[in-house]
């Protein structure tokens, strides 16, 4: 799959490509991963791709034709593809969009920067919209770096353990819950020990309190999501018991 990124600060992205874990997708090409920046198709000796916005207000909005000229360039290359803006006013991130991603060929992925982006461009050219939450960045280069993490690392071979990804918050093999809490060595620190079923080696056991666990977790601090869970006929009696607290 390809991933073009459109950014005014491509610099941002080699740190991002060749560190970590997910630098496994990058390197090998499982994820093709191709910067572009907007001022390389501006017009005049100081490239310029922002300017003030009519009807006046503070800052700057980036123009539609340096976006426009670099979007084109990439779809000359290689072809249809979807174009995502990472903007306030787009679709929450999910894991299954992720998901969806991570089978998909790839996408034109816009950085917008300062107040925004000339909507005649959106409206031309951006096939989806993507907000990472109710909250304001100062560009998508981050949100941009979010969404390819969030992809590679879905990517076979990636992850030491291809079960890993099977186990993350929110997989629709968990039913969409939270995961549980994790321990490791030692067995006792500052006085908190680890729970007794994990060093039982009762393997049904510790399923069941890993169950138990993301049932309640999700329940304290994310109940929606344990609502979707039963509306879709994905909790057991013994589930609902262990919500109760009937265990």
């Amino acid at each position: 799959m390809r991933f073009d990124v459109v950014t005014l600060f491509p610099e941002l992205f080699q740190p991002f490509l060749t560190s970590g874990i997910t630098r496994r997708a990058f390197a090998s090409g499982w994820v093709d991963v191709r910067l572009s920046n907007p001022r390389d198709f501006a017009e005049g000796a100081y490239r310029r791709v922002d300017d003030r916005p009519f009807g006046g207000g503070p800052g700057m909005v980036m123009m539609a034709e340096p976006l426009a000229q670099c979007v084109q360039a990439i779809h000359s290359q290689r072809g249809d593809a979807p174009v995502i803006l990472f903007s306030p006013t787009g679709k929450p991130l999910t894991h299954d969009d992720v998901e969806r991603w991570s089978q998909s060929a790839g996408a034109i992925l816009i950085c917008g920067r300062y107040e925004g982006v000339d909507q005649r461009f959106i409206d031309a050219h951006v096939t989806h919209q993507i907000s990472l939450g109710d909250f304001v960045l100062s560009g998508g280069e981050i949100a941009a770096q979010a969404l390819l993490d969030a992809v590679a690392r879905l990517q076979p071979g990636v992850l030491g353990d291809q079960q890993s990804h099977v186990q993350d918050s929110f997989n629709v093999a968990l039913d969409g819950l939270l995961d549980c809490p994790h321990f490791t060595r030692p067995e006792v620190w500052q006085g908190r020990t680890v729970p007794e079923v994990l060093l039982s080696g009762h393997h049904q056991q510790i399923e069941r309190w890993r169950r138990d666990q993301r049932l309640q977790m999700t329940q304290r601090l994310r109940p929606d999501l344990i609502e979707r869970a039963r509306q879709s006929g994905c909790l057991t009696p013994a589930d609902e018991a262990a919500l109760t607290g009937q265990l």
